[in-house]
């Protein structure tokens, strides 16, 4: 994954310590409120049949459900795209304990050297993941990396989506949710979208589009399973 950054000179001391906290605390919490959770899924026509079969595999998700995701696919050891930022940080280093591996870069920075590296973990058979309208919004707006790395590899595209039946919701640009405790969980698949090693810029921007619709599609489709008991609090920031 390349030579690890200098955290000396890119956090203060106060981050680090920050940091080192997360790192301990929040998979201690996911892993004591995880156990008690129940998970259904769902797949669109065309989709896959079941998370094995997304191996290799691209799967773009909101950055909302960053913490549900993690623990339901905590033994599968996808690669996930985490930008170089402060909270790009806090999530390598959570889903690090979980056995996922961070690939470091975003839209903004470092994006296609994570690209090749994310290219080449599914040519040796892996799954990898984006957070897709991280690392800092704008909320359910997917960035087009997977779009870019599906013309790369020739592998599928799989969004998905994970709701909540009860959770906390933290007042933060994505609207992070933390299920609590004995929550009911649904995940929704979409039907896979391929894009040829040949598309142009205009064929990329009709694929993009059909992923944004796609992930709003499945959401939708997600969230409306609870809309009858969701009971979410929210956090001050």
């Amino acid at each position: 994954m390349g030579a690890p950054e200098n955290l000396e000179q890119r956090f203060t001391l106060l981050q680090r310590i920050q940091l080192t906290l997360v790192s301990w605390i929040v998979p201690l919490i996911l892993r004591l409120i995880g156990c008690t959770l129940r998970a259904t899924m769902t797949y669109e026509e065309g989709s896959i049949q079941n998370p094995d079969e997304g191996y290799p595999g691209i799967f773009p998700f909101w950055h909302r459900c960053v913490l549900p995701a993690t623990w339901l696919y905590r033994h599968q050891h996808p690669a996930v795209m985490t930008s170089r930022s402060l909270d790009g940080e806090y999530i390598a280093r959570v889903i690090s304990r979980f056995g996922f591996l961070p690939v470091r870069g975003s839209s903004t920075r470092g994006g296609q050297r994570a690209l090749l590296e994310m290219n080449k973990l599914l040519r040796e058979g892996h799954a990898v993941a984006f957070t897709i309208d991280g690392p800092r919004g704008p909320r359910y707006v997917a960035k087009r990396g997977p779009v870019l790395l599906a013309r790369m590899s020739g592998v599928a595209i799989t969004a998905f989506f994970v709701a909540v039946e009860r959770a906390w919701v933290l007042k933060t640009w994505d609207a992070l949710m933390i299920p609590k405790p004995f929550s009911r969980i649904h995940v929704r698949f979409a039907k896979k979208i391929f894009v040829p090693p040949d598309a142009d810029d205009v064929a990329l921007e009709r694929y993009h589009a059909d992923m944004q619709a796609a992930l709003e599609r499945i959401t939708a489709f997600a969230e409306a399973q609870f809309a009858a008991t969701r009971c979410n609090s929210v956090f001050l920031s």
